[in-house]
């Protein structure tokens, strides 16, 4: 994508931190001069300069390069927001990990610079497409960035989940929870319960049962072509099915939740001075 490309910039704000906002200020005047129409999602009670406010429908539409003033949760959010056109994301971290939010703030203006004149990388991120179903109805569906999350709530008892990849059976897991991650949430959710780090560009999904009851149960990563189908089997109340730790729905006996690779992918563009093993040892403080 090139300067001429993007006419269209969309902004997406950590709430309620004000520091974030002066930048986005800073760069709506920096955009504004230079002919670029800048965007928001949603809007913030703390917001001190004016942003267009759009849905979240428009906002995938319109916006051909997404920078995001936050950390990692804010990036997860959004994901939701790509829409079907695959915009760039820039992530410009506010947070405190910032996995997927590289850029220092003393970068995003050259980084900028650097994305109207095309010359930049992308690093394409996997995506899963989610549905959760009670027989033939269709009770919510979305798309993830890290992980979709069958948990139990604090008084349940164990629960039982059966696994299929493409209508074959893997298992009965009988845990607290089970992980499907992909692989940019192996450092999330996953990596909490025992799961393995996973190289991003890896076509691999990760299935990590959260404190399972048979120790012989063990995280399990498998194709990302694979459609893989989770069925609560046992009378349990309060599961809950969550996506990105973000959306969640309640779970009844029988439910099932169908997952596929999604067809497009999470683009961000990459800082041209750091790799995923400088955040790696960076973020996980290896060797420290």
């Amino acid at each position: 994508m090139t300067k001429n490309q993007i006419k269209c910039v969309g902004v997406v704000v950590k709430p309620n931190h004000k520091e974030a906002w002066e930048t986005a200020c800073e760069m709506s005047d920096w955009l504004k001069r230079r002919g670029i129409k800048l965007i928001g999602r949603p809007h913030d009670e703390n917001e001190i300069c004016p942003v267009e406010h759009v849905g979240a429908a428009e906002f995938g539409e319109q916006a051909d390069l997404i920078v995001v003033l936050g950390g990692d949760g804010t990036m997860i959010s959004a994901a939701r927001l790509v829409g079907n056109r695959e915009a760039l994301v820039l992530g410009v971290n506010y947070g405190s990990l910032g996995y997927l939010t590289e850029f220092r703030i003393e970068e995003l203006f050259s980084a900028l610079e650097a994305i109207l004149d095309g010359s930049y990388n992308i690093d394409r991120r996997e995506l899963l497409d989610v549905e959760h179903r009670r027989g033939e109805e269709l009770l919510g569906k979305g798309r993830v960035l890290n992980d979709v999350v069958i948990n139990k709530a604090v008084l349940a008892r164990i629960i039982e989940i059966e696994v299929s990849l493409n209508d074959l059976f893997v298992n009965n897991f009988r845990a607290d929870g089970l992980i499907v991650s992909t692989p940019t949430g192996s450092t999330a959710y996953n990596l909490s319960a025992g799961g393995p780090i996973v190289y991003p560009s890896m076509n691999a999904v990760l299935l990590t049962p959260i404190c399972p009851f048979t120790l012989t149960n063990r995280p399990i990563v498998v194709p990302d072509t694979a459609a893989i189908n989770l069925r609560l089997t046992n009378q349990s109340d309060g599961v809950v099915l969550t996506l990105d730790g973000q959306i969640g729905y309640q779970m009844q006996t029988d439910d099932c939740v169908l997952i596929r690779k999604s067809p497009l992918t999470f683009n961000l563009v990459q800082p041209p001075n750091r790799n995923y093993f400088d955040v790696l040892r960076n973020k996980l403080k290896w060797g420290r």
